[in-house]
Protein backbone atom coordinates (compact mmCIF):
# COMPACT_ATOMS: atom_id res chain seq x y z
CA UNK A 1 0.00 0.00 0.00
CA UNK A 2 0.98 3.37 -1.24
CA UNK A 3 2.03 5.78 2.04
CA UNK A 4 2.96 9.54 2.27
CA UNK A 5 5.82 10.98 4.47
CA UNK A 6 4.43 10.88 8.01
CA UNK A 7 6.80 14.20 8.50
CA UNK A 8 9.69 15.94 5.84
CA UNK A 9 10.92 19.25 6.65
CA UNK A 10 10.20 21.53 3.76
CA UNK A 11 14.66 22.26 4.03
CA UNK A 12 14.47 18.44 2.07
CA UNK A 13 12.94 19.59 -0.83
CA UNK A 14 15.29 23.12 -0.85
CA UNK A 15 18.53 20.08 -0.58
CA UNK A 16 16.99 18.44 -3.56
CA UNK A 17 16.64 21.86 -5.41
CA UNK A 18 20.34 22.41 -4.09
CA UNK A 19 21.20 18.80 -5.99
CA UNK A 20 18.96 19.74 -9.37
CA UNK A 21 20.88 22.87 -9.22
CA UNK A 22 24.30 21.04 -9.55
CA UNK A 23 23.60 18.57 -12.05
CA UNK A 24 22.83 20.74 -14.52
CA UNK A 25 26.15 21.49 -16.19
CA UNK A 26 27.66 24.22 -17.33
CA UNK A 27 28.49 23.80 -20.66
CA UNK A 28 25.46 24.73 -23.14
CA UNK A 29 24.01 27.20 -25.42
CA UNK A 30 24.86 30.52 -25.89
CA UNK A 31 22.57 32.53 -23.10
CA UNK A 32 20.92 36.27 -23.79
CA UNK A 33 23.08 37.83 -21.25
CA UNK A 34 26.49 35.52 -21.36
CA UNK A 35 27.74 34.04 -18.07
CA UNK A 36 31.11 33.00 -17.73
CA UNK A 37 31.47 29.55 -16.94
CA UNK A 38 33.91 29.43 -14.98
CA UNK A 39 30.65 31.90 -12.74
CA UNK A 40 28.24 28.61 -13.50
CA UNK A 41 30.95 26.25 -11.78
CA UNK A 42 31.19 28.19 -8.84
CA UNK A 43 27.01 28.35 -8.66
CA UNK A 44 27.03 24.99 -9.20
CA UNK A 45 29.71 23.68 -6.84
CA UNK A 46 28.08 25.89 -4.11
CA UNK A 47 25.04 24.68 -4.28
CA UNK A 48 26.11 21.28 -3.48
CA UNK A 49 28.43 22.30 -0.64
CA UNK A 50 25.02 24.07 0.55
CA UNK A 51 23.27 20.80 -0.02
CA UNK A 52 25.61 19.11 1.96
CA UNK A 53 25.76 21.30 4.89
CA UNK A 54 22.09 21.97 5.16
CA UNK A 55 21.54 17.71 4.75
CA UNK A 56 24.08 17.79 7.57
CA UNK A 57 22.10 19.96 9.59
CA UNK A 58 18.86 18.48 9.02
CA UNK A 59 20.50 15.33 10.11
CA UNK A 60 22.74 16.01 13.02
CA UNK A 61 22.35 12.75 14.33
CA UNK A 62 23.23 10.99 11.15
CA UNK A 63 20.24 9.06 11.01
CA UNK A 64 20.27 7.31 7.87
CA UNK A 65 18.51 4.07 5.81
CA UNK A 66 21.01 2.12 4.30
CA UNK A 67 19.87 0.44 1.37
CA UNK A 68 21.39 -1.65 -1.22
CA UNK A 69 21.78 1.06 -4.02
CA UNK A 70 23.36 3.51 -1.86
CA UNK A 71 25.93 0.83 -1.02
CA UNK A 72 26.60 0.53 -4.66
CA UNK A 73 27.15 3.98 -5.15
CA UNK A 74 29.55 4.30 -1.92
CA UNK A 75 31.60 1.08 -3.91
CA UNK A 76 31.14 3.60 -7.54
CA UNK A 77 32.23 6.01 -6.00
CA UNK A 78 35.63 4.03 -4.01
CA UNK A 79 36.24 2.91 -7.40
CA UNK A 80 36.13 6.19 -9.12
CA UNK A 81 38.78 7.45 -6.03
CA UNK A 82 41.43 4.95 -7.35
CA UNK A 83 40.67 4.83 -10.94
CA UNK A 84 41.51 8.55 -10.90
CA UNK A 85 44.66 8.70 -8.28
CA UNK A 86 47.03 7.60 -10.91
CA UNK A 87 45.93 11.44 -12.76
CA UNK A 88 45.76 9.89 -15.88
CA UNK A 89 43.22 12.18 -16.66
CA UNK A 90 44.66 15.09 -14.52
CA UNK A 91 44.10 17.04 -11.07
CA UNK A 92 40.49 17.49 -12.55
CA UNK A 93 39.44 13.47 -12.20
CA UNK A 94 40.47 14.43 -8.21
CA UNK A 95 38.14 17.12 -8.06
CA UNK A 96 35.17 15.51 -9.69
CA UNK A 97 35.81 13.08 -6.89
CA UNK A 98 35.23 15.31 -4.22
CA UNK A 99 32.16 16.45 -5.91
CA UNK A 100 30.61 13.12 -6.56
CA UNK A 101 31.85 12.02 -2.60
CA UNK A 102 29.58 15.16 -1.91
CA UNK A 103 26.36 14.52 -3.62
CA UNK A 104 26.69 10.69 -2.41
CA UNK A 105 27.19 11.79 0.86
CA UNK A 106 24.47 14.26 0.77
CA UNK A 107 22.12 10.88 -0.29
CA UNK A 108 23.03 9.42 2.89
CA UNK A 109 22.03 11.89 4.72
CA UNK A 110 18.84 12.24 2.90
CA UNK A 111 17.93 9.06 2.73
CA UNK A 112 16.40 9.03 6.77
CA UNK A 113 12.91 10.40 5.00
CA UNK A 114 13.11 7.57 2.43
CA UNK A 115 10.13 6.01 3.52
CA UNK A 116 8.30 4.14 0.16
CA UNK A 117 5.84 7.60 0.28
CA UNK A 118 5.49 10.44 -3.05
CA UNK A 119 7.56 13.33 -1.14
CA UNK A 120 10.34 12.75 -3.62
CA UNK A 121 8.76 12.38 -6.27
CA UNK A 122 6.81 16.11 -5.59
CA UNK A 123 9.92 17.34 -5.55
CA UNK A 124 11.47 16.37 -8.87
CA UNK A 125 8.19 17.47 -10.51
CA UNK A 126 8.31 20.94 -8.85
CA UNK A 127 11.72 21.63 -9.26
CA UNK A 128 12.52 20.66 -12.45
CA UNK A 129 9.42 22.12 -13.29
CA UNK A 130 10.71 25.40 -12.74
CA UNK A 131 13.51 24.81 -14.88
CA UNK A 132 11.35 24.73 -17.73
CA UNK A 133 9.59 27.56 -16.94
CA UNK A 134 13.52 29.50 -17.04
CA UNK A 135 13.41 27.58 -20.46
CA UNK A 136 10.02 28.62 -21.60
CA UNK A 137 10.83 32.21 -20.13
CA UNK A 138 13.63 32.84 -22.37
CA UNK A 139 11.96 31.07 -25.35
CA UNK A 140 9.59 34.22 -24.60
CA UNK A 141 12.05 36.63 -24.25
CA UNK A 142 14.58 35.60 -27.27
CA UNK A 143 13.11 33.13 -29.57
CA UNK A 144 16.53 33.13 -31.78
CA UNK A 145 18.44 32.60 -28.81
CA UNK A 146 16.46 30.26 -27.50
CA UNK A 147 16.42 27.61 -31.00
CA UNK A 148 19.33 29.08 -32.57
CA UNK A 149 20.91 27.71 -36.04
CA UNK A 150 24.00 25.97 -33.87
CA UNK A 151 21.69 23.76 -32.97
CA UNK A 152 19.46 23.18 -35.62
CA UNK A 153 16.47 25.14 -34.89
CA UNK A 154 16.04 22.94 -31.57
CA UNK A 155 14.87 24.04 -28.43
CA UNK A 156 17.73 24.90 -25.50
CA UNK A 157 18.37 27.34 -22.91
CA UNK A 158 18.39 30.87 -23.17
CA UNK A 159 18.33 32.01 -19.68
CA UNK A 160 20.84 29.03 -18.55
CA UNK A 161 22.64 26.85 -20.82
CA UNK A 162 20.80 23.86 -20.81
CA UNK A 163 21.60 21.73 -24.49
CA UNK A 164 18.37 20.04 -26.54
CA UNK A 165 18.40 16.80 -24.57
CA UNK A 166 18.86 18.08 -21.18
CA UNK A 167 15.17 20.07 -21.76
CA UNK A 168 13.94 16.79 -23.11
CA UNK A 169 15.02 14.64 -19.97
CA UNK A 170 13.46 17.07 -17.90
CA UNK A 171 10.42 17.64 -19.51
CA UNK A 172 9.96 14.05 -20.24
CA UNK A 173 10.71 12.52 -16.45
CA UNK A 174 8.20 15.05 -14.96
CA UNK A 175 5.33 14.38 -17.77
CA UNK A 176 5.98 10.40 -16.98
CA UNK A 177 5.77 10.92 -13.08
CA UNK A 178 2.30 13.71 -13.76
CA UNK A 179 0.70 11.14 -15.86
CA UNK A 180 1.36 8.51 -12.94
CA UNK A 181 0.58 10.16 -9.83
CA UNK A 182 -3.36 11.39 -11.88
CA UNK A 183 -3.63 8.07 -12.34
CA UNK A 184 -3.20 6.87 -9.19
CA UNK A 185 -5.57 10.10 -7.81
CA UNK A 186 -2.57 11.81 -6.02
CA UNK A 187 -3.09 15.09 -7.82
CA UNK A 188 -6.05 16.49 -9.84
CA UNK A 189 -6.66 16.78 -13.76
CA UNK A 190 -5.93 20.71 -13.11
CA UNK A 191 -2.45 21.05 -11.39
CA UNK A 192 -1.49 17.79 -13.62
CA UNK A 193 -2.54 19.84 -17.14
CA UNK A 194 -0.32 22.66 -15.87
CA UNK A 195 2.59 20.33 -15.65
CA UNK A 196 1.96 18.22 -18.35
CA UNK A 197 0.64 20.54 -21.58
CA UNK A 198 3.79 22.90 -21.47
CA UNK A 199 5.77 20.32 -20.65
CA UNK A 200 5.14 18.28 -23.94
CA UNK A 201 5.43 21.34 -25.99
CA UNK A 202 9.00 21.76 -24.97
CA UNK A 203 9.66 18.22 -25.53
CA UNK A 204 8.41 18.92 -29.16
CA UNK A 205 10.60 21.76 -29.47
CA UNK A 206 14.12 19.70 -28.59
CA UNK A 207 13.43 17.37 -31.15
CA UNK A 208 14.89 14.53 -28.74
CA UNK A 209 14.23 11.56 -29.60
CA UNK A 210 15.99 9.23 -26.75
CA UNK A 211 13.57 11.45 -24.37
CA UNK A 212 10.69 10.46 -26.20
CA UNK A 213 11.22 6.87 -26.70
CA UNK A 214 12.20 6.65 -22.67
CA UNK A 215 8.46 8.59 -22.29
CA UNK A 216 6.29 6.58 -23.83
CA UNK A 217 8.73 2.78 -23.12
CA UNK A 218 8.79 4.10 -19.67
CA UNK A 219 5.30 4.54 -19.32
CA UNK A 220 4.22 1.71 -21.04
CA UNK A 221 5.85 -0.59 -18.34
CA UNK A 222 4.86 1.97 -15.29
CA UNK A 223 1.22 1.16 -16.56
CA UNK A 224 1.11 -1.99 -17.38
CA UNK A 225 2.15 -3.10 -13.83
CA UNK A 226 -1.08 -1.09 -12.70
CA UNK A 227 -3.29 -2.35 -15.40
CA UNK A 228 -4.22 -5.45 -12.95
CA UNK A 229 -5.29 -3.34 -10.07
CA UNK A 230 -6.02 0.02 -11.16
CA UNK A 231 -9.43 0.77 -13.44
CA UNK A 232 -7.78 3.96 -14.51
CA UNK A 233 -4.98 2.62 -15.92
CA UNK A 234 -6.41 -0.01 -17.58
CA UNK A 235 -9.01 2.95 -19.62
CA UNK A 236 -6.05 5.62 -19.82
CA UNK A 237 -3.55 2.18 -21.40
CA UNK A 238 -6.78 1.62 -23.88
CA UNK A 239 -7.44 5.00 -24.97
CA UNK A 240 -3.38 5.63 -25.27
CA UNK A 241 -3.74 2.30 -27.64
CA UNK A 242 -6.33 3.62 -29.74
CA UNK A 243 -4.93 7.55 -29.70
CA UNK A 244 -1.05 6.03 -31.13
CA UNK A 245 -2.32 3.84 -33.81
CA UNK A 246 -4.93 6.87 -35.48
CA UNK A 247 -1.53 9.44 -35.38
CA UNK A 248 0.61 6.14 -36.44
CA UNK A 249 -1.65 6.14 -39.35
CA UNK A 250 -2.98 9.35 -40.16
CA UNK A 251 0.19 11.36 -39.14
CA UNK A 252 2.91 8.45 -40.31
CA UNK A 253 4.79 11.67 -42.67
CA UNK A 254 4.59 14.00 -40.38
CA UNK A 255 5.91 11.80 -37.10
CA UNK A 256 8.64 10.69 -39.49
CA UNK A 257 9.84 13.84 -40.04
CA UNK A 258 9.69 15.36 -36.66
CA UNK A 259 11.86 11.75 -35.62
CA UNK A 260 14.72 12.36 -38.05
CA UNK A 261 14.77 16.02 -37.64
CA UNK A 262 16.31 16.42 -41.47
CA UNK A 263 18.89 14.53 -41.00
CA UNK A 264 20.20 11.76 -43.92
CA UNK A 265 19.82 7.95 -43.75
CA UNK A 266 23.40 7.83 -42.99
CA UNK A 267 24.03 10.16 -40.16
CA UNK A 268 20.94 8.96 -38.45
CA UNK A 269 22.19 5.21 -39.07
CA UNK A 270 25.33 6.37 -37.42
CA UNK A 271 23.53 8.32 -34.21
CA UNK A 272 24.17 11.60 -35.44
CA UNK A 273 28.41 10.87 -35.25
CA UNK A 274 27.78 9.06 -31.90
CA UNK A 275 28.79 5.60 -33.42
CA UNK A 276 32.40 6.86 -34.69
CA UNK A 277 33.23 8.15 -31.40
CA UNK A 278 32.16 4.79 -29.66
CA UNK A 279 34.25 2.51 -32.45
CA UNK A 280 36.88 5.17 -31.77
CA UNK A 281 37.38 4.74 -28.05
CA UNK A 282 36.79 0.98 -28.34
CA UNK A 283 39.82 0.75 -30.62
CA UNK A 284 41.95 3.19 -28.50
CA UNK A 285 44.60 1.09 -27.07
CA UNK A 286 44.60 0.53 -23.20
CA UNK A 287 46.80 -1.13 -20.14
CA UNK A 288 45.30 -4.12 -18.16
CA UNK A 289 44.40 -1.31 -15.12
CA UNK A 290 42.64 0.84 -17.46
CA UNK A 291 40.51 -1.83 -18.91
CA UNK A 292 39.84 -2.83 -15.18
CA UNK A 293 39.79 0.50 -13.40
CA UNK A 294 39.44 3.11 -16.46
CA UNK A 295 41.12 6.47 -16.59
CA UNK A 296 39.73 8.63 -14.15
CA UNK A 297 36.50 10.71 -13.47
CA UNK A 298 36.32 13.00 -17.12
CA UNK A 299 34.33 15.41 -18.71
CA UNK A 300 32.36 12.43 -20.59
CA UNK A 301 34.56 13.16 -24.14
CA UNK A 302 36.68 10.39 -26.06
CA UNK A 303 39.24 12.53 -28.48
CA UNK A 304 37.49 16.56 -27.45
CA UNK A 305 34.26 14.76 -28.50
CA UNK A 306 31.20 14.06 -25.84
CA UNK A 307 31.17 10.25 -25.33
CA UNK A 308 27.01 10.46 -25.21
CA UNK A 309 26.79 6.75 -24.17
CA UNK A 310 26.80 6.11 -20.11
CA UNK A 311 28.37 2.63 -20.65
CA UNK A 312 30.95 3.80 -22.46
CA UNK A 313 31.72 6.69 -20.91
CA UNK A 314 32.15 4.51 -17.39
CA UNK A 315 34.08 2.19 -19.22
CA UNK A 316 35.91 4.87 -20.19
CA UNK A 317 36.56 6.51 -17.08
CA UNK A 318 35.93 3.87 -14.26
CA UNK A 319 36.74 0.37 -16.39
CA UNK A 320 34.49 -3.04 -16.52
CA UNK A 321 34.24 -2.76 -12.53
CA UNK A 322 32.41 0.59 -13.10
CA UNK A 323 30.18 -0.75 -15.98
CA UNK A 324 29.67 -3.94 -13.47
CA UNK A 325 28.88 -1.73 -10.66
CA UNK A 326 26.16 0.37 -12.65
CA UNK A 327 24.72 -2.37 -14.14
CA UNK A 328 24.20 -3.82 -10.83
CA UNK A 329 22.77 -0.72 -9.76
CA UNK A 330 20.04 -1.05 -12.45
CA UNK A 331 19.23 -4.74 -11.79
CA UNK A 332 18.54 -4.36 -8.33
CA UNK A 333 16.62 -1.43 -8.68
CA UNK A 334 14.67 -3.18 -11.48
CA UNK A 335 15.12 -6.75 -9.66
CA UNK A 336 13.23 -4.98 -6.47
CA UNK A 337 10.11 -3.08 -8.28
CA UNK A 338 9.33 -6.21 -10.12
CA UNK A 339 9.11 -8.39 -6.58
CA UNK A 340 7.00 -5.66 -4.75
CA UNK A 341 3.36 -5.52 -4.63
CA UNK A 342 1.33 -3.21 -7.92
CA UNK A 343 1.18 0.11 -6.22
CA UNK A 344 1.74 3.66 -7.35
CA UNK A 345 5.25 4.02 -5.89
CA UNK A 346 6.32 0.69 -8.01
CA UNK A 347 4.70 2.32 -11.25
CA UNK A 348 6.61 5.55 -10.37
CA UNK A 349 9.87 3.69 -10.19
CA UNK A 350 9.44 1.00 -12.62
CA UNK A 351 8.87 4.45 -14.64
CA UNK A 352 12.27 5.95 -13.09
CA UNK A 353 14.29 3.05 -14.05
CA UNK A 354 13.67 2.10 -17.30
CA UNK A 355 13.47 5.57 -18.22
CA UNK A 356 17.08 5.93 -17.18
CA UNK A 357 18.19 2.03 -18.79
CA UNK A 358 16.73 3.44 -22.15
CA UNK A 359 18.67 6.86 -22.09
CA UNK A 360 21.46 5.36 -21.18
CA UNK A 361 22.17 4.22 -24.94
CA UNK A 362 22.81 7.80 -26.28
CA UNK A 363 23.15 10.01 -22.95
CA UNK A 364 25.93 9.69 -20.39
CA UNK A 365 25.71 10.53 -16.99
CA UNK A 366 25.22 6.91 -15.05
CA UNK A 367 28.56 6.87 -13.32
CA UNK A 368 29.10 10.35 -11.89
CA UNK A 369 26.75 12.87 -10.11
CA UNK A 370 24.07 13.62 -12.75
CA UNK A 371 20.49 13.87 -12.99
CA UNK A 372 20.07 10.07 -14.04
CA UNK A 373 21.38 9.34 -10.53
CA UNK A 374 18.56 11.60 -8.81
CA UNK A 375 16.34 10.07 -11.02
CA UNK A 376 17.12 6.45 -9.94
CA UNK A 377 17.46 7.54 -6.25
CA UNK A 378 14.22 8.91 -6.25
CA UNK A 379 13.30 5.11 -7.67
CA UNK A 380 15.49 3.64 -4.64
CA UNK A 381 13.21 5.95 -2.31
CA UNK A 382 9.91 4.50 -3.35
CA UNK A 383 11.11 0.97 -3.46
CA UNK A 384 11.70 1.16 0.02
CA UNK A 385 9.59 -0.60 2.51
CA UNK A 386 7.73 1.09 5.37
CA UNK A 387 9.32 0.60 8.79
CA UNK A 388 6.37 -1.49 10.53
CA UNK A 389 4.69 0.91 13.13
CA UNK A 390 5.72 -0.05 16.78
CA UNK A 391 3.69 -0.67 18.96
CA UNK A 392 2.90 2.00 21.48
CA UNK A 393 4.30 1.50 24.82
CA UNK A 394 1.95 0.03 27.60
CA UNK A 395 1.22 2.98 30.16
CA UNK A 396 2.82 3.12 33.15
CA UNK A 397 0.15 1.53 35.70
CA UNK A 398 1.20 1.96 39.68
CA UNK A 399 1.54 -1.62 40.92
CA UNK A 400 -1.11 -2.08 44.09
CA UNK A 401 0.39 -2.94 47.36
CA UNK A 402 -0.88 -6.03 48.32
CA UNK A 403 -0.44 -6.38 52.19
CA UNK A 404 1.62 -8.96 53.41
CA UNK A 405 -0.99 -11.73 54.94
CA UNK A 406 0.45 -12.30 59.18
CA UNK A 407 1.17 -15.55 59.31
CA UNK A 408 -0.29 -17.50 62.22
Amino acid sequence: MDREPTYQPKTVGVVWGLLILNTLGSAGAQTIVPLPRSLIQMATMGALVSAFALALVLNLRLRVRASAHLFLLTLLLVLSVISSAHLVSGFGALFRCFRLSLFVGTLWLLSRWWDGGHGFVRHHIRLYFAVLVSVAAGLAISPGAAMPELYGGRLVGALWPLTPPQIGQYAAVIIGLTVLLLLGRRTDRVSAAVVIVPSLLLLALTHTRTATLGLLIGLLLAIGSLVLTSAAARRFFTWSVLVATVAAVGLSSLLQAWFLRGQTQENFSNLTGRAKVWDALLAAPRTTTEQLFGAGLGDKSFGGLPIDNSWLAVYNEQGLAGVALVAAIILVLGGVALLRPPSLSRACAIFLISYCAIASYTEAGLGDASPYLLHLTVAASLLVTPAADAPPPLPDVPRRRVPQQEVT
